[in-house]
């Protein structure tokens, strides 16, 4: 009882190091916004869900000239995985979350995204 424990200045700094780095990571990596994205490095990842038998969200805000990696979740079944976004001329069967579209919008401006048969829509507001 009342033992009195040494802790010898290297260990200390190395312990407040890996406390800051742990931090920033969840600060600046681990934060996405309102729209479902998070920007990793280059590249922007979307994931988009289902709710209500809708897409959610169903409005993706993204960068122009940024890569897009967009996937859909677990919660996504049907013809909701065949995701289109005709303006860009893209189409993909997404069979899982790990299936991704990758793409790069270069044009500002709004898209439609939707399943092939148009059954769910969004929208992409590329900024």
């Amino acid at each position: 009882m009342g033992e009195e424990i040494k802790v010898n200045k290297t260990t200390l700094y190395g312990i407040i190091f890996v406390i800051a780095i742990v931090v920033l990571v969840i600060v600046f990596v681990g934060k996405g916004n309102a729209t479902g994205n998070v920007v990793s490095g280059e590249v922007q990842h979307v994931v988009i869900g289902m709710k209500n038998y809708k897409y959610s969200p169903d409005v993706i805000n993204v960068k122009a000239g940024v890569p897009v990696s967009l996937s859909l979740d677990d919660s996504v079944y049907g013809c909701f995985r065949d995701l289109i976004i005709p303006q860009m001329g893209l189409s993909e069967y997404l069979a899982s979350p790990k299936d991704t579209l990758v793409f790069t919008p270069e044009k500002k401006g709004e898209y439609v995204f939707a399943c092939s048969m148009y059954m769910g829509q969004g929208k992409i507001i590329v900024e």
